[in-house]
């Protein structure tokens, strides 16, 4: 397994945001994580990529990079695209000195093209539409050809048309890179393009793991309030 997450905990203030929660991700596969806001989602993927400090339990990942694929992009607006993508590579202390700038333009404009995305090197962000940051984004993320990639909220703010093509390349890379994936999503598209299985998150607990297909039958009271978007059922807004 690239991911295995045992009985991990996190407390803000005395409330236990995830409580005792385990799963696991292979290679090559994607994990969605779903619930409803201030659920623990995104909480999640910054202790798992070191943004957060743990309370409890343990997380066990591949050697190798974890990269991170912010939910707005969180691009440098002062930089270039090709400075942006090819960050990591030239401040990281072990990458500083590994690449040419030949090679590391040769590396910007592969990455750039696997997101489909040729020939815009020299832009800047703000020039960029929202889906095409989002992009940039995801190459970015994969220049150090990482075996595990986190998306939190990778379609947040896009159009429908622009979070298909990005619910798309979430599963391009992950054929191309073999990594294990973690999706934070709230958007049922999201999860049944890009997820092998999901869980889903109430008051720091899981309290449905399976399939996206398992999901949509709404056997369990959670997904299917999750599912049809209801305000009856077992997991309360306010709580």
């Amino acid at each position: 397994m690239s991911i295995t997450v045992k009985n991990l905990t996190k407390i803000f203030d005395g409330r236990k945001v995830l409580d005792d929660i385990s799963f696991e991700v292979a290679d090559g596969e994607t994990l969605a994580i779903v619930g409803f806001s201030g659920s623990g989602k995104s909480t999640v993927l910054k202790i798992i990529c070191g943004l957060l400090e743990k309370d409890g339990g343990e997380i066990i990942t591949s050697k190798g990079d974890i990269a991170m694929v912010f939910q707005y992009s969180a691009l440098f607006d002062s930089l270039t695209v090709a400075d942006n993508i090819s960050f990591a590579l030239r401040e990281r202390k072990e990458l500083r000195k590994k690449y040419t700038e030949a090679q590391l333009k040769e590396i910007v404009a592969q990455k750039l093209e696997l997101v489909g995305l040729k020939g815009i090197q020299e832009k800047f962000p703000s020039e960029l539409s929202g889906g095409m940051q989002k992009r940039v984004s995801f190459a970015r993320a994969i220049v150090t050809e990482p075996n595990t990639i986190l998306y939190d909220e990778p379609t947040a703010g896009l159009d429908p048309i622009s979070s298909t093509l990005i619910e798309d390349y979430i599963v391009r890379l992950k054929e191309q890179t073999n990594a294990a994936s973690i999706v934070v999503t709230h958007q049922m598209s999201t999860i049944t393009r890009t997820a092998n299985k999901l869980i889903m998150l109430y008051n720091g607990k899981i309290v449905f793991a399976g399939t996206p297909e398992e999901m949509l039958r709404q056997d369990n009271p959670y997904t299917k309030q999750f599912v049809t978007a209801s305000l009856e059922g077992p997991m309360n807004m306010l709580s």
